[in-house]
């Protein structure tokens, strides 16, 4: 059985710990995924980031402390994973864009309609419904037993970067600073085109 990650790893700037989450390993019950894409959400300055207006009920749980889940609902449908990082009270996260099945794959087919490949977790959205998450995860830590925790996984051989999506309100610097990471040789990612080799 893999090893939980421990709480020091998600105590770092957001953009360290989105490039190394690639490769680790969610879990919950009978699921596990492989986190494929991530996008990194800054702190102070990051006009895509939640908590760029301040602390609010729905951001709250992106306050910290690190290593926790922060699920917010987008559009009323999808519940979106972000992982907490940095010192508690900065306000950064790394949302799980994409990942690839490990184990759980009769489960995960039938929380996604039954669609199969690449398209079950490439999206965020599409993670959340395999995991069976919604806005109560808010808060939950990852690394205790219990739940949905983050594990050890292989090493990705290597790493995509390009912008991050769906971010059109952000500032032009911050829509497209590359502060998106995907493994690469995977199809188990999003947007490719706009990816390069770091």
């Amino acid at each position: 059985m893999s090893h939980l990650v421990p709480q020091a790893f998600f105590s770092r700037d957001a953009l360290v710990v989105a490039r190394e989450l690639l490769g680790k390993q969610l879990r919950r019950g009978p699921i596990t995924l492989r986190i494929t894409e991530t996008e990194a959400y800054r702190w102070p300055d990051d006009s895509a980031n939640h908590c760029r207006m301040g602390r609010t009920p729905r951001n709250e749980p992106m306050w910290g402390p690190p290593g926790h889940a922060y699920v917010y609902l987008c559009y009323g449908l999808h519940n979106m994973l972000n992982i907490v990082t940095g010192p508690a009270g900065e306000g950064a996260a790394a949302l799980i864009r994409a990942c690839e099945p490990v184990s759980g794959h009769a489960e995960i087919a039938a929380r996604r309609g039954g669609k199969r490949g690449p398209v079950l977790l490439t999206g965020p959205g599409k993670v959340g419904q395999a995991l069976a998450l919604d806005t109560s995860w808010s808060g939950h830590a990852l690394f205790r037993r219990g739940g949905l925790t983050l594990r050890e996984g292989p090493a990705p051989a290597g790493v995509l970067v390009g912008p991050r999506v769906g971010i059109d309100y952000a500032r032009p610097e911050h829509r497209d600073a590359p502060w998106r990471f995907a493994l690469a040789g995977t199809p188990w990612v999003t947007q490719r085109r706009s990816l390069r080799a770091l």
